[in-house]
């Protein structure tokens, strides 16, 4: 008993989210050359790599996809996958799931000590429960939840299978 999971978003529909925000990007980026895609270890980066191939699919942007890496409960060290001269770039941070806000936060620390052009947030989905000044541009779905509720985006390979609440 109380296995059985609340699928909030299905294959499908995260298809559909994930491709109306690649548009919402290119949209709001119409007139850049390329873009790095900065996804969040692990569900972040899977994301950012489905968000790329989309891009490639419906533009001729030049997308550069980077990792960041740290720890989501105690994030002190934040590292990212390769190093860019990050000044004048258009940056977009990516994961699955907002919660209080605390790994988007410390996630854009690498960035700060360049001059990005624009640094944007994308999340497939976001909850209501955030503790600190950041706010996704691009979302997938907003829900509101309880404190105990938890969100679990699930990933298989290159894939996003689907979110549910627990």
């Amino acid at each position: 008993m109380g296995t059985e999971k609340k699928y909030i978003l299905s294959r499908e529909v995260v298809e559909k989210k994930l491709r109306r925000m690649a548009y919402e990007i290119l949209e709001n980026n119409i007139d850049e050359k390329a873009i790095i895609l900065a996804g969040i270890r692990e569900s972040g980066s899977v994301v950012a790599r489905v968000i790329q191939k989309m891009l490639g699919e419906i533009s001729s942007i030049k997308t550069e996809l980077i990792t960041i890496t740290l720890d989501k409960k105690e994030p002190t060290d934040v590292s990212l996958s390769k190093s860019f001269d990050f000044n004048e770039k258009v940056i977009v941070v990516i994961d699955d799931v907002s919660n209080s806000g605390k790994t988007l936060l410390y996630a854009l620390k690498p960035f700060i000590a360049f001059h990005p052009k624009k640094i944007q947030i994308l999340v497939l989905v976001e909850r209501t429960h955030t503790s600190f000044p950041v706010r996704p541009d691009y979302v997938g779905l907003s829900i509101a939840t309880t404190i105990q509720e938890h969100i679990f985006v699930e990933v298989k390979g290159e894939e996003v299978t689907g979110a549910y609440l627990k």
